[in-house]
C-alpha cells in the first residue's frame, strides 16, 4: 500500500469494475462498525473502508493537530484516498461527523463524487437562535470539560446513551470499547472539533443525490436536525428508519443496508 492507504488503513474489497462506495465511521469509532453493512455491497460495488486519523488501525505518527484542528483536514483525506485509488462517481456514506466530512470533500473535489449517504447528520450541534441543534451551549462545554477530565469514564458513560438500544447492552459494550481504545488527546481534540463546528452553510452547495438517513429516539442528532439537513440540501431524499439510537449500522445493519439500496437504485 502506498504512504496515503496506510495513514488510513484502507481496506479495498468488492468488485473491481463496480461503482465505488466508501464508508467512512463517526467519532470514537472506526471502519469495523461497517461489518455488517458494507458486505452486501461487496457483489455489485469497489467497497473502500477506511479509518479516519487519529481512530482504529490508522497512522497516529499522522496526526497533526493543526491539520486535523478542522473538519477540512480529514475531508483532505478523504479525497487523497479517492485519487490514490483513482476512484470515480464515488457514493460517500458518512456516519456522524462523517456525514459533514463528505459534505466538506464533496466541496474539495466535486467531480470525483457523485452521491451522498448521510447517516445520522448533525451540522450544528449547539443549538443557535432559531435552530435546534439538540444540546445548548452549557451541555457542550460540559460534554468537553467531562472528558477532559475523565477519557475512560466519559466513554463508559456517554457511549449507552449515544448508542441507545439499553435492552441490547453488548451494542453500548463495543462502542464503550471503541471510545476507550481511541487515543484520549486525540479524542479530546476531535470531540472539540467534532461538537464546536457549524456547517449548516455548506449543506446548500451540495450537488449529488443525497440520502439522509434520520434514526429514532436519536439524541445526538435529533428528528428536528436530520429534517433541518433535508430541507437545506437541494433534491434530498429523507428516510426515517424504526432503527434507535444513533448507529443503526450495528443496531439494525439490514434495515440500514436496505435503506442505501433502496436509494442507490431508485
Amino acid at each position: 500500500m502506498t504512504g496515503v492507504l496506510q495513514r488510513n488503513c484502507v481496506r479495498v474489497s468488492g468488485v473491481a469494475d463496480g461503482r465505488p462506495i466508501v464508508f467512512v465511521h463517526g467519532f470514537g469509532c472506526d471502519q469495523a462498525m461497517w461489518r455488517f453493512v458494507a458486505p452486501d455491497f461487496e457483489v455489485d460495488h469497489r467497497v473502500v473502508l477506511l479509518d479516519l486519523v487519529g481512530s482504529g488501525n490508522s497512522d497516529l505518527s499522522a496526526y497533526d493537530p493543526q491539520k486535523y484542528g478542522s473538519l477540512r483536514g480529514y475531508a483532505a483525506d478523504i479525497v487523497e484516498v479517492c485519487r490514490e485509488l483513482d476512484l470515480a462517481d464515488v457514493v460517500f456514506v458518512g456516519h456522524s461527523v462523517s456525514a459533514m466530512i463528505g459534505v466538506l470533500a464533496l466541496q474539495q473535489a466535486p467531480e470525483l463524487f457523485g452521491g451522498l449517504v448521510m447517516v445520522g447528520p448533525n451540522p450544528r450541534y449547539i443549538d443557535d437562535d432559531d435552530y435546534v441543534g439538540g444540546f445548548s451551549r452549557t451541555d457542550i462545554a460540559g460534554l468537553l470539560d467531562a472528558l477532559d477530565a475523565n477519557h475512560l469514564g466519559w466513554s463508559a458513560q456517554m457511549a449507552p446513551v449515544i448508542m441507545g438500544n439499553p435492552q441490547r447492552p453488548e451494542l453500548a459494550e463495543e462502542l464503550t470499547n471503541s471510545f476507550c481504545r481511541t487515543d484520549p488527546e486525540i479524542a479530546r481534540r476531535f470531540a472539540r472539533v467534532t461538537f464546536l463546528s457549524d456547517n449548516r452553510a455548506d449543506l446548500a452547495g451540495v450537488a449529488v443525490p443525497t440520502l439522509v438517513l434520520q434514526c429514532s429516539h436519536d439524541v445526538i442528532a435529533p428528528e428536528v436536525v436530520g429534517r433541518f439537513v433535508h430541507a437545506q440540501i437541494p433534491g434530498s431524499t429523507f428516510t426515517h428508519l424504526q432503527a434507535s439510537g444513533h448507529v443503526p449500522h450495528l443496531s439494525a445493519p439490514e434495515e440500514t443496508t436496505a435503506a442505501i439500496r433502496a436509494f442507490l437504485t431508485g
